[in-house]
């Protein structure tokens, strides 16, 4: 039996979605990337730069390591959620090799301190501030599923593309199958519904 590595498991299954959530932008339009396909503007590059900054703050700033990386969209006078969006000056070149360098500054981190090293996370209440690195590992591993689950659905609206990169895990078989899927969902739903 192979005994694992917490801290290994966690790293690996971060640097895994952070490459699913990028793969998610490919192919697509400047347009495609960037529009809100949600009324609170959920879009992908903007999940790009948000994780960017979330992985710069945690892995950096709570630990004593500031990445030096200008964020202007986090600062005091910055507009609201003006991490959730790119504007039309922030190309996604500059964005994806932003996210490029949080993982590489996060990873070094993640590499360097040991699961028990402690940090203080700044933006959170004074009382649960003080964290470990296992519990940000979790935290920011958390945070990046939830995001690359929102930019699995962005992805299936603008083109209907579906699934990881590297694992086909869907089942069915092809349009037709889907279609029937989602009528007897439908079906479904409108039969559990009051006063059917």
């Amino acid at each position: 039996m192979q005994i694992s590595d917490p801290k290994a498991d966690l790293h690996h299954y971060l640097k895994a979605v952070r490459t699913s959530l990028l793969w998610k932008l490919d192919g697509l339009s400047e347009y495609d990337i960037r529009r809100p396909l949600t009324p609170t503007g959920t879009n992908l590059l903007g999940l790009v730069k948000h994780l960017a900054s979330v992985e710069l703050g945690y892995f950096g700033d709570t630990f004593g390591r500031p990445s030096g990386e200008p964020l202007p969209w986090l600062e005091e006078d910055a507009e609201t959620n003006a991490d959730m969006w790119a504007t039309p000056d922030e190309s996604r070149e500059h964005i994806i090799a932003l996210y490029h360098r949080a993982w590489a500054h996060a990873d070094a981190t993640i590499e360097e301190l040991p699961l028990d090293a402690t940090g203080h996370v700044a933006w959170w209440p004074a009382e649960r501030n003080t964290v470990s690195l296992h519990r940000v590992l979790i935290h920011v591993l958390a945070e990046t599923n939830r995001h690359a689950g929102h930019a699995d659905i962005v992805r299936e609206l603008i083109d209907g593309a579906v699934g990881r990169q590297d694992n086909d895990i869907l089942p069915g078989d092809g349009e037709t199958w889907w279609t029937d899927y989602r009528e007897r969902l439908e079906q479904a739903a409108r039969q559990a519904a009051p006063g059917n």
